[in-house]
């Protein structure tokens, strides 16, 4: 039998230790290699010293140009089987070579989160408006759904988004949640106990509008309040990429410290008694509050914030919009261990439920090599993306075809 092979083109070097997104790509990477893909990561994008190290694997790096005709050349020379985008811009600009060069490979989209949605909710909260989903970027981002042949979607409310609000066949979709070992008892010995642990903590890639935003709302809202009540205790922010702005926040005398880029996401988590996220917008599936629930560190965070994680399970600390409310739920799991280790159990059911790699890995692989073997059927059954591929939205090709001769 012949090994399959895989290309992943990545919108940036996989970053794991800075973003939820760096992790997510891994585990597919990971995934794809324990079913022996022969896998190859492409990306246009700079490495930063935080870029994954593939060399203890046997990924294939491979650099390469935007609006270049040197990648139709490589794609010639790889043929895989599978090309995987990473984000709906990423299909933009490679899908139509893809589609020119390797017909009959199955194109699979990795949304992330659906940014048209996250965009939408960031424009309702900034001006205080109704949310509106059908904008440019919804257009963009659906219309690179159609074009491939599945899209990998995190959220259980994304899905039921695109499929009620929107019509998107079910077939072209699937869920596809973090993946994570299971929690064992061996495991929770190992965490730090609620008498040695001390502070509350928020992590974040501040690249990402969200968390910058979250920090604020930190700031200046639930860290005055929650204070008076807790007057010894610290807020730790952490998180990838701060700028000066976020730096500046930092006010020693209220115990308000910003530490920057964590050295280790999920051990910074563990020596913290709780994670404070009150989130306002965003999309998809947090990866904070993963790392949270595997390092038994309860959390208390907002809708949005909770938003398609714990199905119909409790949450691992608590669920407030109400930032008065909030506060309160804060200091009260932060007083009573008997709550707090109540939600850490709760933590460990949703990890071993909801994200544990045995119950989606092999379905997935089904499903993949299900498509593998009926690809022209699946593509008739999806007319729309069809029409969609045949005009290639042509606009995208020649924009591209013209960047490259103007480079030249």
């Amino acid at each position: 039998m012949t090994t399959k092979k895989l290309l992943i083109i990545g919108m940036v070097w996989p970053e794991p230790g800075s973003s939820a997104a760096g992790t997510r790509i891994v585990q597919l990477i990971d995934l794809f290699l324990a079913n022996g893909y022969q896998v190859t990561f492409a990306s246009a994008a700079s490495k930063s010293e935080f870029s994954y190290d593939f060399s203890y694997t046997t990924v294939t790096e491979q650099e390469i140009k935007l609006n270049d005709e040197s990648f139709n050349t490589i794609l010639k020379a790889l043929n895989p089987d599978i090309v995987l985008f990473d984000r709906f811009m990423i299909e933009e600009q490679y899908g139509w070579r893809v589609q020119q060069e390797c017909p009959g490979a199955l194109r699979i989209l990795d949304t992330e989160d659906l940014h048209f949605l996250r965009q939408a909710r960031q424009q309702s909260t900034k001006k205080q408006e109704a949310i509106n989903l059908f904008s440019d970027i919804a257009k963009r981002e659906i219309a690179a759904i159609l074009r491939c042949d599945l899209s990998l979607i995190i959220s259980e409310a994304e899905i039921k988004l695109l499929q009620e609000k929107f019509k998107i066949d079910p077939g072209l979709l699937y869920y596809l949640p973090f993946l994570e070992q299971q929690i064992t008892a061996d495991m929770t010995r190992k965490w730090i106990p609620f008498a040695d642990r001390a502070d509350f903590v928020f992590i974040g890639n501040f690249l990402h509008e969200p968390n910058w935003h979250t920090l604020q709302t930190l700031k200046t809202k639930v860290w005055p309040l929650l204070r008076k009540k807790l007057p010894e205790a610290s807020l730790n922010i952490y998180g990838a990429y701060p700028t000066q702005k976020v730096w500046q926040l930092e006010n020693k005398a209220e115990r308000f410290f910003i530490r920057g880029r964590a050295a280790n996401a999920k051990e910074t988590i563990a020596k913290h008694k709780i994670l404070l996220a009150p989130i306002q917008f965003g999309a998809g599936v947090k990866g904070k509050f993963i790392d949270a629930m595997l390092t038994g560190t309860p959390s208390v965070t907002t809708t949005i914030g909770a938003e398609a994680m714990k199905g119909s399970l409790a949450w691992n600390g608590f669920i407030e919009d109400d930032l008065t409310r909030f506060v309160e739920k804060a200091a009260q799991l932060y007083q009573h261990q008997s709550e707090w280790q109540a939600a850490q159990q709760q933590g460990i059911k949703i990890i071993n439920e909801r994200y544990a790699i045995a119950v989606f890995a092999d379905p997935f692989i089904q499903k993949v090599n299900e498509l593998l073997s009926g690809l022209i059927k699946h593509r008739q059954n999806n007319f729309i993306g069809q029409i969609l591929n045949h005009h290639t939205l042509q606009s995208t090709k020649y924009m591209s075809l013209w960047i490259e001769e103007k480079n030249k």
